[in-house]
């Protein structure tokens, strides 16, 4: 399953951009997530959400400014980006796992890369100061 990640792109410090991660139709991922990485550093959580329930959690370091959502109908991800910073600079990778887990997950699940089986493409997120 690939998904397909946009919406990236440069942006002053202060705006806003809103990313978009689409899976293939008739795919189905329980939960789904965002992640970014920079240049020598390990891929980094940074917001995610059970498809079902809508539950959303979020890394410290963007909440109150982040907001992640899915429309069930469109097959789409989508994580809203307000209030960037230039230490938001990233590429910014959409993730999706389709496991069928037999209890709820904790927060810690959703924030590890490893839980997620599809990855998308990555797409640049640029914040100039």
């Amino acid at each position: 399953v690939q998904l397909q990640a946009s919406g990236g792109g440069l942006v002053q410090a202060g705006g806003s951009l809103r990313l978009s991660c689409t899976a293939p139709e008739r795919t189905f991922n329980a939960r789904m997530g965002w992640f970014r990485q920079t240049p020598g550093k390990e891929r980094e959580f940074v917001a995610a959400l059970s498809w079902r329930s809508g539950s959303t959690y979020y890394a410290d370091s963007v909440k109150g400014r982040f907001t992640i959502s899915r429309d069930g109908a469109k097959n789409t991800l989508y994580l809203q980006m307000s209030s960037l910073k230039p230490e938001d600079t990233a590429t910014y990778y959409c993730a999706g796992d389709s496991k069928t887990l037999g209890y709820n997950p904790s927060t810690t699940y959703y924030s590890r890369s490893a839980s997620y089986n599809y990855w998308g493409q990555g797409t640049q997120v640029t914040v100039s100061s």
